[in-house]
């Protein structure tokens, strides 16, 4: 029996519906990838499915018992307390109630009146077992429950989500973009953890690769329909084009007999006689069923504006090395040439430096020793992972045109109305507030505007997140075909794969190795990985240091024993830092900001980020 059916669901938040008389049966064991295009409604289906949003109409048949949880696509705002209270809050009364009893267990000083109510209510309730179940699930993904969750990175808050979701041991667990935050490392534990988990997974995700390598089933939203598709992505590929294409000759063959029907109407006398009157009744049909016609969404139609070319030599760096005021080193003693048309990706870890390396190659950075020369002639375009450079009072038209009329492409003027149209941007749309736009409007938004600017150094940090499958592939054609050079930051493996034929690989301790091909080609070539546990399975508070293994320790100097006993407070007043940053990002006012203050804050948090990593590389090699 299935876990969940639907039933002819209808869902609809004001235009067409997001789901028309929608059919969907998950079984137990299943793994879903559910795709479409931006805002063809996956989020919905998701809240639909864990029984968050009832349907316009339909039915929809669960199976006695069924446990669902949900992982958000983004970090919730009321998350907070600590890493245990934030996991048992997805056992509902019983988890409020043993986080309740774990803050007055851990306060200072200790209210023993109020520790022991909760307890005899625990005891009553019998919700220790619950505490077991928390225990467990922190244990099985490596997290630490007394750490603060506003301290931990992005990656590790996605991780102690999915905790929660899992603590209630689901039959069937939703995922909106889980890969959202993670870097390469993440990404793939990620994988392998889905893999080995037995219940029914229904995931929303662009990463094609993390798609390949977990859906036994595909599953599609595309203009209100809902679409299943057994098999693997290739599959779906092939089938799915050959039903567009029937599509495509059945609306011809029909839009053909509608303009036949309608010549025949305008003869005038002959549509009025008696016998032609049901000819007259199903043209008015015909014309109604044309009129529902949903037409399928539209590309994105990219062109870059590009200026004359560069010099041969783009960049050259030779023993380049950047460190912080501590002396922990971010880049060291590296050197490389970046040729005209070279396409460079650059890989590692979050917080390792990949957005410093960029800094330092294009000069806006000063080394701490070496030399990095710039060739002649460069026009540099930036897309800034944090959209730093869309101005929040502008609308998408005002950000794009900056008070033209028209923009110029490929050595034509262009409209900037009709520009972002390519842009899938309606008139309307494109007048809007800015503070309206999806995360994938905003970043086809920063697209349109970094390739209306004439370049031939094309800088890109993270251009992918929030963009549908078929936007990423026209993008990976756009520049696969741009004559100037590229710069490239990305945890898409598949992206990186098609688009770049050289990869910076940030290796720790500040050691940038560089290595020919993209992604896979790394993976070919990179020396075998040291015997130690990877920075994505790590997760404890700074208070608390990780146990140091049962072999022989190498006596301290009375300098570096003393750094040791400094670090744990040092690492948590930089996380507590990051965090508070972190939350005025978040803030309504913050990118009503000038743009200098905006792209300042973002650079002091890229720095204690990386202040913060050489912090935990240095604890480990004092403990060591």
């Amino acid at each position: 029996m299935p876990l969940i059916v639907l039933n002819a669901v209808d869902v609809g938040v004001g235009g067409p519906p997001l789901l028309e008389r929608a059919e969907l049966a998950i079984e137990a064991g299943e793994r879903i990838a559910l795709i479409g295009r931006n805002g063809a409604g996956k989020s919905t289906l998701l809240r639909v499915l864990a029984g968050e949003l009832d349907p316009d109409d339909g039915a929809i048949r669960r199976q006695d018992g069924l446990r669902v949880s949900r992982l958000e696509q983004e970090v919730p705002a009321g998350a907070a307390g600590s890493v245990f209270d934030v996991v048992a809050d997805g056992l509902g009364a019983q988890g409020a109630l043993l986080a309740e009893y774990h803050r007055l267990a851990h306060a200072s000083p200790v209210d023993t009146d109020a520790l022991a109510a909760v307890q005899a209510r625990i005891e009553r309730e019998g919700a220790w077992e619950t505490e077991r179940r928390v225990g467990e699930t922190l244990e099985r993904l490596g997290l630490d429950g007394e750490a603060a969750f506003a301290a931990l990175s992005g990656g590790l808050k996605r991780r102690v989500l999915l905790a929660r979701a899992l603590v209630s041991a689901p039959d069937l667990l939703l995922l909106d973009e889980p890969t959202n935050h993670l870097d390469i490392a993440a990404i793939d534990w990620l994988e392998g953890f889905l893999r080995e988990w037995r219940g029914a997974l229904v995931f929303v995700t662009h990463d094609r690769r993390f798609l390949r390598a977990l859906a036994t089933r595909i599953v599609e939203i595309d203009r209100g329909q809902v679409t299943s598709w057994p098999g693997d992505w290739e599959n779906y590929l092939r089938r799915r084009e050959e039903r567009l294409n029937a599509q495509a000759q059945e609306q011809a063959r029909f839009d053909k007999l509608l303009a036949q029907e309608e010549a025949w109407i305008r003869q005038g006398i002959k549509a009025r006689r008696t016998r032609d009157e049901g000819r007259v009744r199903r043209l008015k049909a015909m014309r109604s069923e044309r009129a529902a016609r949903r037409e399928q969404t539209g590309n994105v139609r990219m062109q870059a504006a590009q200026s004359g070319a560069s010099g041969r030599k783009v960049i050259e760096a030779r023993d380049v090395s950047f460190a912080f005021a501590d002396g922990r080193p971010l880049v060291r003693d590296f050197s490389t040439t970046v040729m005209r048309g070279d396409r460079i990706g650059l890989v590692g870890p979050n917080g390792s430096g990949k957005t410093t390396l960029l800094r330092l190659l294009l000069g806006e950075l000063a080394p701490q020793a070496g030399t990095v020369r710039l060739g002649t002639q460069l026009e540099v375009a930036y897309f800034d992972q944090y959209r730093a450079t869309l101005r929040e009072d502008w609308n998408a038209l005002e950000n794009v045109a900056e008070g033209r009329e028209f923009v110029e492409i490929g050595g034509a003027r262009k409209h900037a109305i009709g520009y972002l149209q390519d842009f899938l941007f309606t008139p309307e749309r494109a007048r809007a507030p800015i503070a309206r736009l999806s995360g994938g409007e905003r970043n086809r938004l920063l697209l349109a505007k970094l390739f209306a600017q004439p370049s031939n150094l094309l800088v890109m940090d993270e251009p992918t997140n929030d963009l549908d499958v078929e936007t990423l592939e026209l993008l990976e054609e756009l520049l696969g075909d741009y004559a100037g050079t590229l710069l490239l930051v990305s945890h898409d493996r598949d992206f990186l794969d098609n688009v770049v034929t050289s990869t910076l690989v940030m290796e720790g301790d500040g050691r940038v190795g560089e290595y020919v091909g993209g992604y896979s080609d790394w993976l070919r070539q990179r020396p075998e990985p040291a015997a130690a546990p990877p920075r994505a399975a790590r997760a404890t508070s700074a208070a608390e240091p990780v146990p140091a293994p049962a072999t022989q320790r190498r006596k301290l100097s009375y300098k570096d024993a003393r750094e040791l006993e400094a670090l744990p407070a040092r690492i948590e007043a930089l996380e507590a830092a990051i965090a508070a940053s972190t939350e005025a990002m978040h803030a309504p006012g913050f990118f009503q900001q000038g743009a200098e203050a905006i792209a300042r804050h973002n650079a002091e948090l890229a720095a204690a980020q990386a202040e913060l990593d050489a912090a935990y590389r240095r604890w480990e090699a004092l403990e060591g």
